[in-house]
């Protein structure tokens, strides 16, 4: 254990840079930081022991090597699963790997990665861990394993992980059935031999989070709107939040686990994407755009993957999804079919007027659609329940039952079908419809509304480049200057405190505050 920032420089230069300091009583990725000098050394204790601190009651640290660009892999490949009669099992491996500030974000079971010899190995190490302590209960033994499947034991957690439902979507056991059954002393019912490998299985953190930001900045609101996605085949959703919850900085931002499970990864991981589609969150942030665009990305799918996934796939940030000329004209049609649908409910009356009501007699409407950097001109006709749609000169056939009235959408685009959100609407056609995970503002007018709206003055954006504004919610914990102070680009004005992490605030330009 560190006893100063002093030493912490010595250990790591004995160790060899990076070294990762992290807090001994830590978890979840708070109190962790990785140095690649002195200087990140000083400032990664700094940081790490408030919030070690802040988050676990204990500053004290520890540092070690930190093995670049591995995967995360844990036996829950290590559950084990212990009882008071020197029994122990281990039920199969866990892939970790996705992560965003050292904190999981997908994880599966089991790893496309390991072979039957690597699981068995790892596996009878962390028994062996396990009765060596005489432990006896659930818990999680984690290796980081690098690209010739050598592994190197993390740390041990003596609870219960957020992510064991996969674990026991994949062996059939219950986890906690079995922890309560082993804390009242009976022996464990299953032998190693019984421990299978059944299908596969994917958990997405779903969380409070603005993953435009750093890939997740905490948000905080109160829950709108919520419904979870439970009539997907074979889904699962962990949660204690309800429509109405209050969603705070001081609490972990994590809305839900959800659990997909398929005979193979290919199934699991396409009822995930229809489960996240299906997924309704209104009122704070979320990072279902990001989960999505995860799952579905090649590198992803082939199993391609390391605890740099994020950063090596979006070394800009995440951006959301980006639309194909299809997905566009896709949106585009979708978008102008849902004008159009809700102009038709609008001119409809429940039972009989008082007064005649002379029907409107239009079928077709000349719309101008903004999207992103782009105007377009779209033609829409009416043709029985379905819309015929005409984008760039294409013609595209839009079909749905159009219950305005609910939250989520099926729509079918030449027989593609998608599911969609509209998260909200305003009398001037500006629009915002989720669509493949990611939410996408456009402005709907009819043609001569949008060549008057060119007449129409631009509210100016306001400038901030010389505002230090918090991205979040949180407490300030420490002021690094004072009026009259000369700053340089990217050093320390500040630090927040939020969700018990410490973000350093930096100035964005060179100047005096």
């Amino acid at each position: 254990l560190l006893q100063d920032a002093d030493e912490a420089v010595r250990i790591a230069r004995e160790i060899g840079y990076p070294v990762m300091i992290k807090a001994s009583a830590g978890g979840g990725g708070k109190g962790m930081r990785i140095a690649w000098d002195d200087e990140e050394t000083r400032e990664g204790f700094r940081f790490s022991s408030q919030e070690a601190a802040s988050s676990f009651g204990d500053d004290r640290l520890l540092i070690e090597k930190f093995i670049d660009n591995p995967r995360h892999i844990e036996i829950q490949v290590c559950t084990v699963l212990a009882d008071k009669h020197g029994n122990a099992l281990w039920l199969n491996e866990r892939e970790c790997s996705i992560q965003r500030r050292n904190q999981k974000v997908v994880e599966e079971a089991p790893s496309t990665f390991l072979d039957p010899e690597t699981r068995r190995a790892m596996g009878e190490q962390a028994v062996a861990l396990a009765k060596a302590v005489k432990y006896s209960s659930a818990g999680t033994v984690e290796f980081l394993v690098d690209s010739s499947k050598n592994f190197y034991f993390l740390e041990m957690n003596t609870r219960l992980q957020v992510e064991h439902p996969v674990t026991e979507c994949i062996t059939g056991l219950d986890l906690v059935q079995e922890m309560i059954r082993v804390a009242k002393g009976y022996p464990l019912r299953h032998k190693q031999a019984d421990i299978p490998i059944n299908g596969w299985a994917v958990e997405c953190r779903v969380y409070a989070e603005d993953p435009y930001k750093s890939f997740g900045l905490p948000s905080i609101g109160k829950l709108s709107q919520y419904q979870e996605p439970l009539h997907v085949p074979s889904v699962r959703v962990d949660s204690g939040i309800q429509q109405g919850s209050d969603i705070s900085i001081y609490y972990d931002p994590m809305i839900s686990k959800l659990i997909t499970y398929g005979s193979n990864r290919a199934e699991a991981l396409k009822r995930m994407e229809e489960a996240l589609d299906n997924y309704v969150i209104r009122g704070v942030a979320h990072n279902i755009s990001l989960l999505r665009e995860v799952i579905v990305h090649p590198r992803f799918v082939q199993g391609d993957i390391s605890t740099k996934f994020l950063p090596e796939v979006y070394p800009e940030g995440f951006k959301g999804h980006k639309l194909t000329d299809l997905e566009r004209r896709q949106l585009l049609a979708t978008a102008a079919s849902l004008y159009v649908a809700e102009q038709l409910r609008s001119q409809r009356f429940i039972g009989t007027p008082r007064i005649p009501i002379a029907k409107s007699k239009t079928s077709s409407w000349e719309l101008s659609v903004h999207l992103g950097d782009g105007t377009y001109p779209v033609a829409v006709s009416k043709d029985g329940s379905s819309f015929s749609v005409e984008v760039d000169g294409m013609k595209l056939n839009v079909t749905s039952e159009w219950n305005l009235a609910s939250p989520l959408l099926s729509v079918t685009i030449d027989g593609t079908q998608r599911t969609i959100q509209r998260i909200s609407r305003n009398a001037s056609g500006e629009t915002s419809i989720q669509f493949l995970g990611t939410v996408y503002k456009l402005q709907i007018l009819t043609k001569v509304a949008a060549e008057l709206s060119k007449y129409m003055p631009e509210k100016a954006a306001e400038d901030t480049s010389s505002i230090l504004r918090s991205p979040m919610p949180g407490t300030v914990v420490a002021v690094s200057v004072k009026p009259g102070d000369m700053v340089s680009e990217g050093q320390e004005i500040c630090v927040i405190e939020a969700m018990k992490m410490q973000n350093s605030m930096i100035a964005a330009k060179t100047g005096k505050v």
